[in-house]
């Protein structure tokens, strides 16, 4: 199944609320998708824009701050130097392997997060790995 803007624009409210989604998701869904329709969000430029020019595209959309803007870099768009500075896993990450788990700032994360450029994003993927769970087999 494929979701465009256009069917996400002339769905009824009470599907969209069916599928579990709250009034102010609807909202904010519906708002993404009028941007994407309407082409304020310039996708096919996305390639030759650098992080910055992408965020300050998506936040400007209700609903999408810069964390969520972030995530999208990284996971979807794929870029290598993201460094999410308001995820709660990398602080800790960074807390529990720098800072002997004393709390970290922001001002520190980056600090330590400079040292992996370009390749923050990988990093802090790394970082979010050894968080999880060990796993025994």
């Amino acid at each position: 199944m494929h979701v465009r803007p256009a069917g996400v624009l002339a769905a009824d409210s009470a599907a969209l609320r069916g599928a579990g989604l709250s009034a102010r998701k609807i909202e904010y869904l519906r708002d993404l998708a009028g941007h994407f329709d309407g082409g304020t969000v310039h996708v096919r430029n996305w390639t030759s824009m650098d992080d910055e020019s992408i965020i300050d595209e998506l936040v400007a959309i209700r609903g999408i701050g810069r964390w969520t803007a972030e995530m999208f870099l990284i996971f979807h768009l794929m870029r290598p130097n993201v460094l999410p500075l308001d995820d709660l896993g990398l602080l800790k990450g960074i807390s529990q392997h720098y800072f002997s788990g004393e709390p970290v700032s922001r001002n520190e994360a980056r600090e330590v997060g400079d040292a992996w450029a370009p390749f923050r994003s990988v990093a802090t993927w790394y970082l979010w790995r050894s968080l999880d769970p060990r796993v025994t087999y």
